[in-house]
Protein backbone atom coordinates (compact mmCIF):
# COMPACT_ATOMS: atom_id res chain seq x y z
CA UNK A 1 0.00 0.00 0.00
CA UNK A 2 1.14 3.53 -1.15
CA UNK A 3 0.39 6.62 0.72
CA UNK A 4 1.07 10.18 -0.31
CA UNK A 5 0.22 13.85 0.46
CA UNK A 6 -0.62 16.35 -1.75
CA UNK A 7 1.98 18.90 -2.47
CA UNK A 8 1.30 22.71 -1.15
CA UNK A 9 -0.45 24.37 -3.82
CA UNK A 10 2.02 26.84 -4.37
CA UNK A 11 4.19 24.30 -5.58
CA UNK A 12 2.14 23.09 -7.71
CA UNK A 13 1.09 26.04 -9.16
CA UNK A 14 4.54 27.09 -9.57
CA UNK A 15 5.31 24.01 -11.84
CA UNK A 16 2.90 24.44 -14.40
CA UNK A 17 3.02 28.26 -14.48
CA UNK A 18 4.65 28.26 -18.36
CA UNK A 19 2.43 25.69 -19.61
CA UNK A 20 -1.20 27.03 -21.16
CA UNK A 21 -2.77 23.30 -21.63
CA UNK A 22 -2.20 20.97 -18.56
CA UNK A 23 -3.58 17.40 -17.99
CA UNK A 24 -3.96 16.52 -14.38
CA UNK A 25 -3.75 12.82 -13.92
CA UNK A 26 -5.44 10.59 -11.06
CA UNK A 27 -4.62 6.96 -10.05
CA UNK A 28 -7.81 4.80 -8.73
CA UNK A 29 -5.63 2.49 -6.60
CA UNK A 30 -3.28 3.41 -3.38
CA UNK A 31 -3.71 7.30 -4.11
CA UNK A 32 -7.05 7.15 -4.28
CA UNK A 33 -7.54 5.04 -0.89
CA UNK A 34 -5.59 7.54 1.05
CA UNK A 35 -7.42 10.24 -0.34
CA UNK A 36 -4.65 11.97 -2.04
CA UNK A 37 -5.11 11.40 -5.99
CA UNK A 38 -8.33 9.95 -6.37
CA UNK A 39 -11.21 11.44 -9.13
CA UNK A 40 -12.34 13.37 -6.21
CA UNK A 41 -8.76 14.83 -5.65
CA UNK A 42 -8.41 15.46 -9.12
CA UNK A 43 -11.39 17.21 -9.09
CA UNK A 44 -10.62 19.81 -6.43
CA UNK A 45 -7.04 20.63 -7.99
CA UNK A 46 -8.24 21.09 -11.09
CA UNK A 47 -11.13 23.65 -9.30
CA UNK A 48 -8.42 25.30 -7.55
CA UNK A 49 -6.09 25.83 -10.36
CA UNK A 50 -8.81 27.27 -12.37
CA UNK A 51 -9.77 29.75 -10.07
CA UNK A 52 -6.25 31.25 -8.72
CA UNK A 53 -5.64 30.93 -12.50
CA UNK A 54 -8.77 33.93 -13.22
CA UNK A 55 -8.09 35.29 -10.12
CA UNK A 56 -4.54 36.19 -11.20
CA UNK A 57 -5.23 36.63 -14.80
CA UNK A 58 -2.78 33.87 -15.85
CA UNK A 59 -5.31 31.74 -18.75
CA UNK A 60 -4.74 27.96 -18.16
CA UNK A 61 -6.62 25.31 -19.59
CA UNK A 62 -6.38 22.46 -17.16
CA UNK A 63 -8.20 19.40 -17.49
CA UNK A 64 -8.64 16.33 -15.15
CA UNK A 65 -9.05 12.51 -15.96
CA UNK A 66 -8.45 9.82 -13.11
CA UNK A 67 -7.35 5.90 -14.39
CA UNK A 68 -7.07 2.53 -12.90
CA UNK A 69 -3.37 2.30 -11.53
CA UNK A 70 -0.90 5.15 -13.47
CA UNK A 71 1.84 1.59 -12.19
CA UNK A 72 0.85 -0.51 -14.49
CA UNK A 73 1.20 0.14 -18.65
CA UNK A 74 -1.99 -1.79 -19.32
CA UNK A 75 -3.84 1.36 -17.90
CA UNK A 76 -2.12 4.06 -19.52
CA UNK A 77 -3.31 3.02 -23.02
CA UNK A 78 -6.67 4.83 -22.11
CA UNK A 79 -4.33 8.07 -22.34
CA UNK A 80 -2.54 7.64 -25.69
CA UNK A 81 -4.83 9.79 -27.40
CA UNK A 82 -5.46 12.21 -24.97
CA UNK A 83 -2.24 13.39 -23.70
CA UNK A 84 -0.86 14.89 -27.32
CA UNK A 85 -3.60 17.57 -26.83
CA UNK A 86 -1.44 19.28 -23.66
CA UNK A 87 1.70 21.08 -23.02
CA UNK A 88 2.18 19.14 -19.61
CA UNK A 89 0.93 16.03 -17.54
CA UNK A 90 0.46 16.49 -14.07
CA UNK A 91 0.08 12.99 -11.66
CA UNK A 92 -1.18 12.76 -8.69
CA UNK A 93 0.01 9.49 -8.80
CA UNK A 94 2.88 7.50 -6.33
CA UNK A 95 6.49 8.30 -7.40
CA UNK A 96 6.36 5.00 -9.08
CA UNK A 97 3.81 6.02 -11.57
CA UNK A 98 4.66 9.48 -12.49
CA UNK A 99 7.89 7.64 -13.67
CA UNK A 100 5.60 5.09 -16.06
CA UNK A 101 4.02 8.37 -17.10
CA UNK A 102 7.21 9.97 -18.03
CA UNK A 103 8.65 7.30 -19.67
CA UNK A 104 5.70 6.25 -21.48
CA UNK A 105 5.45 10.16 -22.74
CA UNK A 106 9.09 11.30 -22.78
CA UNK A 107 8.23 14.45 -24.80
CA UNK A 108 5.65 15.77 -22.61
CA UNK A 109 6.76 16.93 -18.64
CA UNK A 110 5.45 15.19 -16.06
CA UNK A 111 4.91 16.75 -12.64
CA UNK A 112 4.29 15.25 -9.44
CA UNK A 113 1.52 16.86 -7.87
CA UNK A 114 1.80 14.67 -4.49
CA UNK A 115 4.81 13.55 -2.62
CA UNK A 116 4.79 9.65 -1.68
CA UNK A 117 5.66 9.30 2.10
CA UNK A 118 4.66 5.57 2.84
CA UNK A 119 5.34 2.31 1.63
CA UNK A 120 3.50 -0.68 3.03
CA UNK A 121 3.80 -4.30 1.56
CA UNK A 122 1.56 -6.37 -0.71
CA UNK A 123 2.20 -10.06 0.30
CA UNK A 124 2.11 -11.81 -2.52
CA UNK A 125 5.23 -13.44 -4.52
CA UNK A 126 6.69 -11.46 -7.79
CA UNK A 127 8.41 -9.59 -9.50
CA UNK A 128 8.70 -6.02 -8.43
CA UNK A 129 10.95 -3.26 -9.75
CA UNK A 130 11.66 -0.49 -7.44
CA UNK A 131 11.09 3.31 -9.03
CA UNK A 132 10.58 5.39 -6.14
CA UNK A 133 11.66 5.62 -2.08
CA UNK A 134 9.06 7.87 -0.92
CA UNK A 135 11.59 10.12 0.61
CA UNK A 136 8.45 12.91 0.91
CA UNK A 137 10.88 15.74 -1.35
CA UNK A 138 9.24 14.43 -4.81
CA UNK A 139 11.82 16.21 -7.45
CA UNK A 140 10.21 14.24 -10.58
CA UNK A 141 9.40 17.49 -11.89
CA UNK A 142 12.83 18.95 -12.51
CA UNK A 143 14.19 14.93 -13.28
CA UNK A 144 12.06 14.87 -16.24
CA UNK A 145 10.23 12.15 -14.42
CA UNK A 146 13.53 9.74 -13.36
CA UNK A 147 14.12 9.38 -9.63
CA UNK A 148 17.66 10.53 -8.74
CA UNK A 149 16.95 9.01 -5.68
CA UNK A 150 16.23 5.90 -6.88
CA UNK A 151 18.09 5.35 -9.90
CA UNK A 152 21.40 6.98 -8.74
CA UNK A 153 23.71 4.42 -6.89
CA UNK A 154 24.94 7.32 -5.23
CA UNK A 155 21.08 8.45 -4.82
CA UNK A 156 22.49 12.01 -5.64
CA UNK A 157 19.81 15.18 -6.11
CA UNK A 158 22.53 17.47 -7.86
CA UNK A 159 24.42 14.90 -10.69
CA UNK A 160 26.18 13.74 -12.57
CA UNK A 161 29.25 12.31 -10.34
CA UNK A 162 32.55 11.98 -11.90
CA UNK A 163 31.61 8.28 -12.48
CA UNK A 164 29.48 8.36 -15.60
CA UNK A 165 31.25 6.18 -18.30
CA UNK A 166 29.10 6.66 -21.90
CA UNK A 167 25.91 6.66 -20.03
CA UNK A 168 26.23 3.96 -17.42
CA UNK A 169 27.40 3.85 -13.88
CA UNK A 170 30.90 3.32 -12.52
CA UNK A 171 29.72 0.87 -9.83
CA UNK A 172 28.40 -1.41 -12.79
CA UNK A 173 28.55 -1.07 -16.54
CA UNK A 174 25.36 -2.97 -16.89
CA UNK A 175 23.74 0.00 -14.63
CA UNK A 176 22.82 2.68 -16.60
CA UNK A 177 23.68 6.34 -15.16
CA UNK A 178 20.32 7.87 -13.61
CA UNK A 179 22.27 11.62 -14.30
CA UNK A 180 22.44 10.62 -18.24
CA UNK A 181 19.10 9.70 -18.47
CA UNK A 182 18.00 12.77 -16.90
CA UNK A 183 20.10 14.46 -19.56
CA UNK A 184 18.53 12.53 -22.43
CA UNK A 185 14.55 12.97 -21.20
CA UNK A 186 15.39 16.97 -20.68
CA UNK A 187 17.04 17.61 -23.91
CA UNK A 188 14.27 15.76 -25.67
CA UNK A 189 11.46 18.30 -23.61
CA UNK A 190 13.81 21.58 -24.10
CA UNK A 191 14.22 21.88 -20.97
CA UNK A 192 17.98 21.15 -20.16
CA UNK A 193 18.04 24.33 -17.54
CA UNK A 194 16.49 22.46 -15.09
CA UNK A 195 19.33 20.10 -14.83
CA UNK A 196 21.00 23.43 -13.52
CA UNK A 197 18.31 23.92 -10.49
CA UNK A 198 20.38 23.07 -7.02
CA UNK A 199 18.60 20.66 -4.68
CA UNK A 200 19.56 21.24 -1.06
CA UNK A 201 20.60 17.85 0.16
CA UNK A 202 18.26 15.33 2.86
CA UNK A 203 19.58 14.18 5.75
CA UNK A 204 18.49 10.17 6.66
CA UNK A 205 15.33 9.62 8.19
CA UNK A 206 14.49 7.96 10.99
CA UNK A 207 14.57 4.36 9.95
CA UNK A 208 11.92 2.78 12.15
CA UNK A 209 8.30 1.27 10.70
CA UNK A 210 6.46 4.44 10.31
CA UNK A 211 2.22 4.78 11.06
CA UNK A 212 0.48 7.11 8.71
CA UNK A 213 -3.12 7.79 9.39
CA UNK A 214 -5.01 10.33 6.63
CA UNK A 215 -6.77 12.90 7.81
CA UNK A 216 -10.02 11.85 6.13
CA UNK A 217 -9.58 8.55 8.41
CA UNK A 218 -9.14 10.34 11.93
CA UNK A 219 -11.61 9.24 14.35
CA UNK A 220 -13.67 12.67 15.83
CA UNK A 221 -14.69 13.23 18.93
Amino acid sequence: MIVAQRKPFDEIKDMIKDYKKVLALGCGTCVAVCLAGGEKEVSVLVSELDMAAKLADTPIDVSGFTIERQCDREYLEALDDMVEKYDALLSLACGAGIQFLAERYPKIPVFPAVDTTFIGVNQDVGWYEERCRSCSSCVLGMTGGICPVTMCAKGLYNGPCGGTNNGACEIDADQPCAWYMIYERLSKQDRLDSIMKFTPATAWKNQVPRTVIQPGYTKKD
